[in-house]
């Protein structure tokens, strides 16, 4: 059920205006979260909904034409966040692995959404290799806050709860995956 919640929260931060919120957005430790606790029949859900809000961003908030091609790697990274968050997470998520989750998720969106931008924008930045990396120096700010942001969405999903279990006494096994 959790794992439902932090999807809503990942919506949520991707689709209400947010500039007071420095950038926050629960969409890579959420989809994580999703893959280690979930099952995989349940993993084409969390795509769709993204999905769904990407259409009403751009079509609704932003008043563009909505090109299905354009999200395409966007969407093949939201299932590839849930088969990180299933990789790392899912057994034992431990200090380590958590960090590289939230290492990994960020920089492998940053590294395929940016070269995507370079690639299909045609008068944004030239096809050279001086193009490419401006574009990703203009992504640098929005990394660097995908990284706390998906930090810190790991540490309440996981650590959070077992926290409170062992300071309740409680048993951690509570926190194996469905």
């Amino acid at each position: 059920m959790f794992a439902y919640l932090l999807l809503l929260a990942a919506v949520l931060s991707h689709i209400l205006p947010h500039a007071g919120w420095y950038g926050f957005t629960a969409v890579g430790g959420s989809l994580m979260y999703f893959g280690a606790r979930r099952r995989w029949a349940e993993m084409a859900l969390p795509v769709a909904v993204m999905a769904g809000a990407d259409y009403y961003l751009t079509a609704h908030v932003y008043g563009y034409p909505f090109v299905w091609q354009a999200y395409v790697v966007t969407w093949a990274w939201y299932a590839g966040a849930m088969a990180l968050g299933y990789a790392l997470l899912r057994e034992r998520a431990t200090v380590v692995r958590g960090v590289a989750a939230a290492l990994l998720g960020p920089t492998s969106f940053f590294l395929l959404s940016n070269f995507a931008v370079w690639l299909g924008a045609e008068t944004l930045y030239p096809k050279t290799v001086g193009g490419l990396m401006a574009c990703y120096v203009a992504g640098l700010p929005f990394y660097g806050r995908d990284v706390i942001s998906t930090g810190l969405v790991l540490v309440l999903a996981f650590a959070a709860p077992v926290l409170v279990r062992r300071g309740m006494g409680l048993s951690v096994a509570a926190d194996r995956p469905a």
